[in-house]
């Protein structure tokens, strides 16, 4: 048997698949580049997972993960994560539910903001620090002081 803190898979258990798309528009509105990946669900995001689920009264502030973050540090993503390694922006996203128990964080960093060699992105659930629910690292996209970076997260609910 395995220890029960540890995630268990496998008939009667969820899972959680993280994926992200990224855009990277121009000033002119042009879609310059577009990324897709997986994220990795880290273990304090399933944890918050689970504390939300046991106490559902509490304030919806304090378990509203609809900030999407980017960075710039190439470091790989791990389930220990807790933070992005060298974040350049964060904000709040439009948060939804899609279909088929995918639930979906779309934010928009206009120009000017997290401008540089964005390689990171995560999942959180408040505006400045806050726990991390999911982390991914992909190739670099170069976002410049014109450009609009689009990133959405979605996360597919299975049983």
């Amino acid at each position: 048997m395995g220890n029960e803190n540890e995630p268990q898979t496998g008939k009667g258990f969820v899972g959680i698949k993280g994926r992200r798309i990224v855009e990277l528009h121009g000033p002119d509105g042009e879609l310059k580049e577009k990324r897709e990946g997986d994220n990795v669900v880290v273990v304090n995001g399933v944890s918050k997972l689970a504390e939300f689920l046991n106490s559902a009264n509490a304030a919806a502030s304090t378990f509203t993960f609809g900030y999407l973050a980017i960075g710039t540090d190439a470091t790989s993503e791990s389930s220990a994560d807790t933070d992005l390694g060298t974040e350049t922006g964060r904000h709040t996203s439009v948060v939804s539910y899609i279909s088929a128990a995918i639930y979906q964080v779309k934010g928009t960093f206009a120009a000017g903001s997290g401008t540089g060699a964005i390689v990171e992105y995560g999942l959180f659930n408040s505006n400045t620090n806050g726990t991390l629910f999911s982390r991914d690292t992909e190739a670099v996209i170069n976002k410049g002081a014109g450009d609009t970076l689009t990133v959405t997260a979605q996360y597919t609910f299975s049983g």
